[in-house]
């Protein structure tokens, strides 16, 4: 009953989500694989994104090196999602989470033996992964994941939940950081100081290595968060802590976040909570 219940409240959330992005789906990459659960487009030569069709288009990463190969989320309800990656890559591929969250790691992590995740959404999994038999295992905060010719950095990138991931592409000159900065329309259930810090944090990544773009967790094909939004947080978290911004009563907003700003291009619903 709990986990219908929170699939529900997603759901209703994603409905708005959805509500908010213009022209519905638009990637231009070559479609590689389809079936009635997920279709998955080509970024470049080594990287693919899946596109679910449970809750607002969420999006999962392929990103393969010369020796093995990482998964970025898995989407909600996809049977088989092994054998689906396995269609694409014949490398070996361990599946690692931007979140806990069920649009980003549902049931077809059942597929893989073991995921890992930031350790500060391990309070998340009794709800949002109840089922999960696999083994979690925990990321490390500026890691480096060796993928053979490709190297992928983790960073720690809290605010939609506490231990919201981003894995950065320095070569590649770009990143995947799920709902970290909303993919449009950010969630924060944490507060305002932290996502603060967190785009601070991301910023000062971006400008070091020439990041232009971070894949989000639900890709429409033209919402890429980029440094501009990300500085833009910034100045709106800001507005809001020192008053000069207001939040809006948001009466259909779920799990206690029942106000919203929107301004900049940015839009955060929030609790009061996060007025810290």
């Amino acid at each position: 009953m709990k986990k219908t219940i929170i699939s529900f409240l997603f759901g209703t959330v994603i409905l708005t989500f959805l509500s908010a992005q213009p022209g519905g789906l638009q990637i231009e990459g070559k479609e590689v694989f389809k079936n009635e659960d997920v279709v998955f487009h080509r970024i470049d030569e080594h990287t693919w994104v899946g596109t679910g069709n449970r809750m607002a288009n969420e999006s999962l990463y392929l990103v393969e090196g010369s020796d093995k190969a990482i998964l970025i989320d898995a989407g909600t309800k996809i049977t088989d999602l092994n054998k689906v990656v396995a269609q694409i890559t014949n490398k070996k591929v361990t599946l690692v989470a931007t979140h806990v969250h069920p649009d980003h790691t549902g049931s077809a992590i059942d597929y893989f033996p073991e995921i890992y995740i930031n350790p500060a959404d391990t309070l998340n999994i009794p709800m949002m992964m109840p089922n999960y038999k696999g083994e979690v295992k925990f990321l490390e905060d500026g890691e480096i994941i060796d993928l053979g010719g490709r190297q992928i950095e983790v960073v720690f990138t809290p605010g939609h939940t506490p231990g919201s991931t981003t894995f950065i592409d320095k070569d590649a000159g770009y990143g995947f950081s799920g709902d970290a900065f909303g993919s449009g329309n950010l969630l924060l259930t944490t507060d305002f100081s932290t996502l603060i810090a967190t785009c601070e944090k991301t910023g000062r990544i971006m400008d070091k290595y020439g990041i232009k773009i971070l894949y989000p967790g639900h890709f429409f094909g033209k919402n890429f968060e980029t440094r501009q939004r990300v500085a833009d947080m910034i100045t709106l978290s800001k507005d809001v802590l020192s008053g000069k911004v207001k939040g809006q009563e948001n009466p259909k907003g779920m799990l206690g976040l029942n106000l919203i700003v929107n301004d900049y291009g940015v839009r955060i619903n929030y609790g009061e909570n996060a007025l810290k």
